[in-house]
């Protein structure tokens, strides 16, 4: 399946797993490549030797491409800068910033740099930076989120770019794939999909409260901070609502989030902890390995086409 996003990236399909912290680590990343997508090492919550770590580990588990996300805000992010550059990984994503001050730099190293973002005119002035493809990102998404919908940013992405876009958020299977395409996607990223993949190596207890969560499970915390997060509901979330509710401080809104991303990904601990995941959540119902994850996404995008075309012809 050929798109712009593929020949750019030099993979099989225009699938690319989200570099979800503490959670996309090389033995997913690995599976996703070998699979014909592009896995991506979450470098958020990696430190410079955990993360060197982890490309290591990947280039032993596969030959094909990977990349690094980049979480600007991170603390260790100059260390990471480092490394990736001294690694030469092959392609970057990056979040939670504006990466312009990277992209000439990278680009002259041969480094691919993929910024995911959540507005049109952010996207328009790091276009100027020559980037090669950009990601969509929409509020559907897990994790840090904007506030645009994936159904309404593609689409005034597509006509505002000339190059190719990937759409993320609120996608988790054939049927999101096909949606986004009609909207101009020309590749998807999939993040809480592949959370729940035999390859992903985080506490089951995460897993099994995505599988069985239901369409409305996932809230946003955090609105006051201005940087909101979507996760599953819990113990937590209600603690950050009654802060929010009686104007907590910044401080001790992002004091009770400290920590529990790891929390949830590393101890399973599914109440007091972060369990970052999309809306796509209540459709997901099982574990399964990776590649047939992106097989039956596959299949079920294809199927989806052919069923409009028959329509079409009615």
């Amino acid at each position: 399946m050929e798109t712009r996003v593929t020949k750019v990236l030099g993979i099989n399909y225009p699938i690319l797993q989200g570099g979800m912290a503490w959670v996309s680590t090389a033995p997913l990343v690995a599976a996703v490549s070998n699979a014909g997508g592009l896995g991506i090492i979450g470098a958020g919550g990696m430190d410079a030797n955990e993360l060197r770590e982890n490309i290591h580990q990947v280039r032993t588990l596969t030959e094909k491409p990977y990349g690094v996300n980049l979480m600007l805000l991170s603390p260790h992010i100059n260390e990471q800068i480092e490394v990736v550059k001294e690694e030469r990984v092959p392609i970057v994503t990056t979040g939670a910033g504006n990466p312009s001050r990277l992209i000439d730099d990278f680009s002259e190293r041969g480094i691919i740099t993929i910024p995911v973002v959540a507005s049109v005119q952010l996207a328009k002035r790091l276009v100027r930076h020559g980037i090669r493809a950009i990601i969509a990102e929409g509020m559907e998404s897990g994790g840090h989120i904007g506030e645009i919908t994936t159904m309404c940013l593609v689409p005034q992405m597509v006509d505002a770019l000339d190059i190719p876009v990937i759409a993320a958020g609120g996608i988790g299977d054939g049927r999101g794939m096909a949606a986004v395409f009609a909207l101009g996607a020309e590749g998807v990223q999939v993040g809480t999909r592949f959370v729940c993949s035999n390859e992903c190596s985080i506490h089951p207890f995460y897993k099994e409260a995505i599988v069985n969560s239901q369409d409305r499970s996932t809230i946003m915390t955090g609105m006051s901070t201005g940087h909101p997060v979507r996760c599953l509901k819990n113990r937590l979330t209600r603690k950050f609502e009654e802060l929010e509710t009686h104007r907590a401080s910044r401080e001790e809104i992002e004091a009770l989030g400290s920590g529990s991303l790891r929390r949830a990904v590393c101890e399973g601990d599914v109440e007091e902890g972060s369990v970052m995941a999309g809306q796509i959540s209540g459709l997901i119902h099982d574990i399964k390995p990776v590649s047939e994850i992106i097989q039956d996404m596959l299949v079920e995008f294809q199927n989806t086409l052919a069923r409009l075309t028959l329509l079409g012809k009615e």
